[in-house]
Parts: C-alpha cells; structure tokens; sequence
C-alpha cells in the first residue's frame, strides 16, 4: 500500500517522468528482437529522445531492416531506490514510439546534446562499434506508487528534471548511513496515527518540493512526504531548506516533550 499525505506539494507527472528518464536502467522491447542492449538513453533539454546501442546488436539489425526505416518500440526506463527496500522499484517510464539511425550529418549536435543531460561513456564510442538511435513519441506512461499516469508527448517534452536528480541518490544515501539523528527528526515530522510500533522508516526520495519516506510494516508499506518550508530550485538551496526542516522539527519536539 502507498499513501502521501494529502496537502503535500509534489512534483507533476510530467517532472517525474523526465527525472525518472535520467535513471541509467533502461530496456528495448520491439518486435523481432528477443534482446536488447541499450549502451545509454536520454532524453535531451529539448525532451528529444535518443539511444546508443551497439552496432553489432540485434536491435540495430532489426531497425535497419524495417520496411520504412523506422521500427516501433517501447523504452522502458526503470527507477531504484538508492538504499535498500523491500521493493527497490520506486517508479517506471514507459516511452513508445518509433526508432530511427541517427543521420551521420546530425551525430555530433545530438551527441553534444545527449553529453549535456548524460555524459555517458558511450558517447566516445559512436562511429565505432555504437550507433545513435533516435525514438520520436507517440506515447509517454509513468507508473509509480501502483497508479499509472499517461502524458502527452508535448508535455513530457516540455517539461524538466527535478533541479535535485543528480545528487538525489547521494544525499539519500549519506542520510541513510550516517545521520540516523536527522533520520529520525524526519521520521517526527510523519502524521500521528501512521506509524506502528516495529515499523522502520526509511528515506525513499528527495526532490524540490522535500523529502520522501518509506515506512515498512509488518503487513506492508506506505510512503509519505516530508515537506520542505518551500519548494527550492537548485542544489544550492537544499543545505539550507534541510536546515530549516530539521530546526522545525527540532522545535516541534521540544514543544510536545
């Protein structure tokens, strides 16, 4: 069972979606291949998708031999929690539509907007044993919490990541390891009657609008938002709204002591 709650403010659907689309973890499914390697995906500033695969692959061979140049498929880009869960799968995106090479003309302005959003390593290696595929949407389906969300293509394009999806994962995790203070001064902030006596909570996601928690229990589990006084907008102002957070909840302890 998942629930928030309710008057949390959160990011919309088409936010998450381009945040889980930065995730690495990603698959092919399309007729005629019976498996896929995706080297690297990203969906650039622009909300352009576009893979690198290798030029030996299966999928490369099939998209080469579809009848118009182009090959229906579906990117499935999967999210894991950065600590240990029950369930590590937090959400899944899935991107339908249709691949095409990537023209030799074009590679290096795409290649230089893929670096931008996902300098991945395997950038360095098309032209030589990689190849640039591009997907052009047709659909876009977030699923997360067990509900599943669909957006239009212009949305999901014209949309960005959270401003905190590069240091999500490391923030989580240093709290997780070293901080079981402030863990638990987030853990005050959940609303009374949630919690159960031997339920663990532990720190399931960070994005602008705060901090998200994963209370494990005997019979399942449940996720709640732990605000922030005000959304931020760069990484730079998450040090100073977890301050406040956690000085408010310090204050809220003392007073109900």
């Amino acid at each position: 069972m998942t629930s928030t709650t309710p008057s949390a403010v959160r990011p919309s659907a088409a936010e998450r979606a381009r945040s889980v689309a930065c995730r690495p973890s990603a698959a092919v499914c399309a007729a005629g291949v019976s498996g896929s390697r995706v080297l690297a995906h990203a969906t650039t500033r622009a909300g352009q998708v576009f893979l690198v695969v290798p030029e030996d692959g299966e999928l490369l061979h099939v998209v080469w031999s579809a009848p118009e140049g182009d090959l229906p498929a579906l990117l499935m880009v999967t999210d894991h929690a950065p600590v240990p869960l029950r369930d590590q799968v937090r959400a899944q995106l899935w991107l339908s539509g249709w691949l095409t090479t990537v023209r030799a003309e074009d590679e290096r302005a795409v290649a230089l907007a893929f670096a931008e959003v996902q300098p991945a390593g395997a950038l360095l290696d098309v032209g030589r044993g990689a190849v640039l595929l591009r997907m052009d949407l047709a659909e876009v389906v977030l699923g997360e919490s067990g509900t599943t969300v669909e957006l239009t293509p212009e949305d999901y394009a014209a949309a960005a990541p959270d401003p905190l999806v590069a240091v999500e994962a490391s923030a989580l995790q240093h709290l997780d390891a070293d901080h079981p203070g402030e863990l638990a001064l987030l853990r005050s902030r959940i609303p009374g009657g949630w919690l159960a006596a031997g339920d663990v909570v532990r720190p399931l996601g960070l994005d602008r609008a705060g901090f998200r928690l994963r209370i494990e229990g005997a019979r399942g589990h449940r996720d709640v938002r732990v605000p922030f006084d005000a959304p931020v907008t760069c990484e730079a102002d998450l040090g100073p709204a977890v301050h406040r957070l956690m000085c408010a909840a310090k204050r809220c302890c003392r007073t109900t002591d």
